[in-house]
């Protein structure tokens, strides 16, 4: 239903997925189907897959390359906006058509509530962090192209930011009333207060407790009825989006330098909580680390039948085969192979994630909080070592698992790691056949930095269905499908 002018991204790697996903979207059969040079690259992406690949399809990358800007968005500088103008303009004078629209958000550095509380201590310095009128990026955009609509996402924490007393989603909305626009929320008709306009991802069908900030704004000149809202849909679990996904096993990172025996060494970890006095109760949670068959592989390029996965079709839809791509464990540090197996069993028995207070003490991090903890204080961050519980979404998924897993252990403690890569993106909803171009950790920001697609495709259909095209979401689309089989 809508054909992209122009992307704008920063970041070198991220702006090659981009490409790449022009490129593929370009490239794919009607049928839904993925040339094999593609599933080639994908499954091994070296350099002379990807010029095979280009070779085979060199007007589809030439266009993807315009289509993909490698840029950053800068006050008071109009070169992008004046670029979009001109390809937009192009496209009306071809086409014969007007009328587009706007989606993306401003940087979230300066919004994020755990990243303002540790950048600084003093409310005035945050309050003048310029940081915080970068949205005008954005509005700029809006001044000058006058889209019919926008949507505009960012993190929860626009919604109390302040800059100079003021709260910062006051200031984006009378912005965007001056610039000739209505501020809609997508989940109810009648917004009463700023957390009408907070999306809850999880409500919608997405496998994760992702909460954001999504504005849906409309030109004032435009007569059409208000824009109807997102459909709430059934819940989906992380055990239902993952869990049929092959198992693997974590590594050890390159500060082990004795040579060591992945098994032998987890048998052992499970032992030595079991007889901790913490790790009585988990002794039928260990007993397949004990006794049963671990994981021998760290990856995994192929994946069988999901039966009991609601998103299956969403993730499999142009794969014809079994092709798994990105599904690779990372490697930790031995000690933190022993938290992981801890906090995996503990949650599996509790069916609620562990924190620094439940670990034993032989299993603390040397690191203040767990120095606060050893001594019987509260803490912040006592829960730095959280399990993705299996029944339920999983916590939001950020940027920060580029740096560490902590924050995303699997839970199945006979896998004792975290999330792969491929498992992440199936918890923001990236079909199995989206690729993410760059190194291990390029990957993982690409997709914490993300919107989820399933959710940007509801979006779609509201924002279509508003402007008199019809549109059928995803999920509705299934719906449909299976009344006709039936």
């Amino acid at each position: 239903m809508f054909k992209i002018i122009m992307s704008i991204e920063k970041e070198k790697k991220a702006h090659s997925t981009l490409r790449l996903r022009a490129f593929t979207r370009s490239i794919m059969r009607d049928d839904g189907s993925l040339p094999e040079e593609y599933l080639r690259y994908v499954a091994e992406p070296t350099k002379e897959h990807l010029k095979i690949l280009q070779d085979a399809f060199p007007d589809e990358w030439k266009s993807a390359d315009h289509e993909a800007v490698q840029g950053e968005l800068k006050i008071n500088d109009d070169g992008l906006v004046e670029e979009a103008d001109q390809r937009l303009q192009a496209y009306y004078a071809e086409n014969g058509q007007t009328g587009f629209v706007l989606i993306g958000g401003p940087p979230c550095q300066a919004y994020s509530l755990v990243g303002r509380a540790r950048r600084t201590k003093h409310k005035e310095e945050l309050e003048k962090d310029e940081k915080q009128t970068l949205y005008k990026c954005y509005l700029r955009f809006i001044e000058k192209l006058k889209p019919t609509a926008f949507v505009m996402e960012n993190v929860k924490g626009l919604l109390s930011a302040r800059h100079y007393g003021e709260g910062v989603f006051g200031h984006i909305r009378h912005d965007m009333l001056d610039a000739g626009y209505t501020l809609h929320s997508l989940k109810t008709t009648k917004p009463g207060s700023p957390h009408d306009f907070l999306i809850c991802a999880n409500d919608y069908g997405i496998p994760q407790a992702r909460h954001r900030v999504i504005l849906l704004g409309t030109r004032n000149d435009v007569q059409r009825a208000i824009p109807e809202v997102l459909r709430p849909k059934s819940p989906v679990s992380v055990r239902q989006a993952i869990g049929k996904l092959p198992k693997l096993r974590s590594g050890f990172s390159l500060r082990v330098h004795e040579p060591l025996d992945w098994s032998v060494y987890v048998r052992e970890a499970a032992q030595k909580i079991l007889n901790d006095a913490h790790g009585e109760l988990l002794r039928e949670e260990l007993k397949a680390v004990r006794k049963g068959n671990l994981p021998a592989r760290q990856s995994a390029g192929y994946v069988n039948a999901e039966p009991d996965n609601p998103l299956v079709c969403w993730y499999r839809a142009h794969l014809d085969n079994r092709l798994l791509t990105e599904h690779e464990s990372r490697n930790h540090m031995a000690s933190d192979l022993d938290r992981y197996l801890f906090c995996a069993a503990f949650a599996k028995h509790n069916m609620r994630t562990a924190t620094l207070y439940d670990f034993p003490e032989y299993l603390l991090p040397n690191h203040k909080n767990a120095e606060a903890v050893a001594r019987g204080r509260d803490v912040i961050f006592a829960d730095r070592f959280r399990v993705q519980m299996p029944d339920g979404p999983s916590t939001t998924i950020t940027s920060h698992i580029s740096k560490d897993g902590h924050y995303y252990i699997h839970y199945d403690p006979v896998q004792c790691r975290s999330l792969t890569v491929r498992e992440a993106a199936r918890l923001q909803t990236f079909p199995d056949d989206y690729f993410f171009e760059g190194n291990r950790t390029d990957q993982y920001r690409q997709v914490g930095n993300a919107v989820p697609p399933l959710l940007a495709n509801q979006i779609a259909g509201v924002v279509s269905r508003w402007m008199g095209i019809p549109a059928v979401d995803w999920f509705d689309d299934q719906n449909d499908r299976s009344l006709s089989m039936s």
